[in-house]
């Protein structure tokens, strides 16, 4: 696997609508527009890039907890802003939270989103592009592109159906309708449900947990895991032996 470049112990970036916070081995990057319900606008989108960036290049990190400050996980785009865009600068905007599911997705570290409030369009994507998702009792999942003449982003249209199946992806983005965090965990797309309360510290021990675990067996197994889905099975039965060579024989260095 191609090596990341260390980051200086302790060091955080200084971000404006996002908090970078390094416990050990542990980041939570917390998305930080409260006042908007954490509506994505280019700030927030560039900032949420840079702490991903950070928490992936750094070497002392192993996990990565996403949240949202306030009320909310996450509302989606800021419609206010994106009105006053042009084509150009919506393009490079959607370029940008590309970006953000590229590191998500690539990084070899899991990644935990706690979700609570709403977690709708480019949120309910960025949860979705998470590993594990543990969402608060009440939480609000949807995907109104559809209803303000939108479209997908954020691999949303591979890793939904792959989540909840195909009929149920296409219904909730026919519809734009919301479903709430009990119904999301009957069809897959969270892993558990929690009450509000218990959110924050159910996610921090999942993460500990992880963290205690060997980073680079944890590693190879997000990659492998997500390249599985998409090789036949001679490619994955091939692949594994590869990995296994790397974990045993580093394990005996």
């Amino acid at each position: 696997m191609a090596r990341t470049r260390s980051v200086k112990k302790n060091q955080v970036p200084r971000l404006e609508t996002v908090i970078y916070d390094k416990r050990g081995a542990i980041v939570i990057i917390s998305l930080n527009r409260p006042k908007v319900l954490n509506a994505q606008n280019k700030q927030l989108i560039g900032d949420f890039l840079q702490a991903l960036k950070t928490a992936h290049a750094d070497e002392e990190v192993k996990v990565v907890i996403i949240k949202g400050e306030g009320r909310a996980f996450c509302s989606g785009m800021d419609l206010e802003e994106a009105a006053k865009a042009n084509l150009e600068e919506i393009l490079k905007d959607m370029e940008a939270m590309q970006d953000t599911t590229r590191t998500i997705l690539n990084m070899g570290k899991p990644v935990i989103a706690a979700v609570h409030g709403y977690a709708i369009g480019g949120g309910a994507d960025w949860a979705m592009n998470s590993d594990v998702r543990i969402a608060a009792e009440g939480t609000k999942f949807g995907w109104p592109e559809m209803n303000v003449g939108g479209f997908f982003s954020n691999a949303e249209s591979k890793i939904l159906p792959l989540l909840v199946g195909l009929g149920r992806a296409k219904e909730l983005v026919f519809t734009g309708g919301t479903i709430d965090a009990k119904q999301a965990e009957h069809w897959g797309l969270v892993n558990k449900v929690v009450p509000l309360e218990e959110l924050d510290k159910v996610a921090m021990e999942m993460a500990r947990n992880i963290a205690n675990k060997p980073s680079l067996a944890i590693s190879i197994s997000k990659r492998a895991m997500n390249q599985g889905l998409y090789q036949d099975f001679e490619e994955t039965l091939q692949r594994e032996i590869s990995d296994a060579v790397i974990i045993f024989s580093a394990s005996i260095e």
